[in-house]
């Protein structure tokens, strides 16, 4: 087989791989070179910044925020971590149930107002949750968990279920 490059193969190459010599393959016909037209004539001018009504994105109250989070575990305990700078223990809701766990709470911004413009609208502001499948059992009950807010993060220490490790079966 012949190339043209290391990486194209001819369209004679690749009919021949596939149906061998014994078929005769008509070479593909030459396309014309047509000249490119500049790239600000393929673009259309923006009119305006606003977004469509319609569009479903852009009412971010429709998708609550997900919360980042930390999840390790150290010799009889399971640790999540997730930073919760701004929000008051009173506007978080923390439980678990069947080994998920779900983190889910409010963080107000204490808007303004009298805002008539926004600039910069980086920071989220409104409902968020988080569950996540725990990824080795622990118990759940209220003496075997802990949950701290301190500093800005939340921090859910979980006592690790015992599990038996098999226990292996002589065939006879």
């Amino acid at each position: 087989m012949s190339r043209m490059s290391n990486d194209d193969l001819l369209m004679e190459d690749l009919a021949d791989a596939f149906l061998g010599d014994e078929e005769e393959v008509a070479p593909a016909p030459k396309v014309e070179e047509e000249e490119e037209a500049p790239i600000e004539d393929e673009l259309a001018p923006v009119e305006d910044n606003e977004p469509a009504e319609d569009d479903e994105w852009d009412n971010a109250e429709d998708f609550p925020g997900q919360l980042a989070v930390d999840v390790y575990e150290t010799a009889d305990k399971l640790v999540v971590k997730a930073r919760t700078a701004g929000i008051s223990k009173s506007d978080l809701d923390v439980s678990i149930s069947d080994n998920i766990l779900t983190i889910s709470g409010t963080l107000s911004g204490g808007e303004e107002e009298a805002t008539t413009r926004w600039h910069i609208q980086e920071c989220y502001w409104g409902e968020f949750s988080r569950t996540i499948a725990l990824p080795v059992q622990v118990r759940e009950d209220e003496d075997s968990v802990k949950a701290e807010l301190k500093d800005g993060v939340l921090t859910i220490t979980f006592d690790k279920e015992k599990v038996n490790s098999p226990t292996k079966i002589q065939v006879q």
